[in-house]
């Protein structure tokens, strides 16, 4: 898998979830949006390891987590973020509830409004966090 693929998946990902909301079927879509964003923040961690390099073992082995606070911080994006922040407190506010997704959701049992709240805070074109990412991938 590479830095393309992993870009595919986030676009996709999204897509599905937008399909799955409009179908009612909420909790799939709340579950696939969150994966998105992993998705494009493994294309933003990818994107810093070069072809022939010889990945930093201890950061390449936490690239398989599925905590997207660790995630953007392994892609070096945790400072960028910050100061994206201090400019636009509604993708502060995107991020901080997009930060609540975990692999875990997928067990959970999500309301319309949850689905509704999550997929805006990632897709939103104007402070959604999947568009900020995807300026850095």
């Amino acid at each position: 898998m590479n830095r393309t693929d992993l870009q595919k998946l986030a676009n996709s990902r999204i897509r599905e979830a937008k399909i799955l909301f409009e179908a009612g079927e909420y909790s799939g879509a709340y579950y696939l949006a969150g994966y998105a964003v992993e998705c494009a923040l493994k294309a933003c961690f990818a994107k810093g390891v070069h072809r022939y390099d010889f990945p930093d073992r201890d950061k390449a082995g936490k690239i398989f987590t599925h905590r997207l606070r660790e995630l953007a911080k392994l892609a070096n994006l945790d400072t960028e973020l910050t100061e994206a922040f201090d400019t636009n407190k509604r993708l502060s506010g995107s991020w901080l509830l997009v930060c609540n997704w975990t692999e875990e959701s997928r067990y959970a049992t999500w309301s319309k409004n949850d689905a509704e709240a999550i997929l805006e805070a990632i897709a939103e074109r104007k402070d959604g966090v999947l568009p900020w990412i995807k300026q850095h991938w």
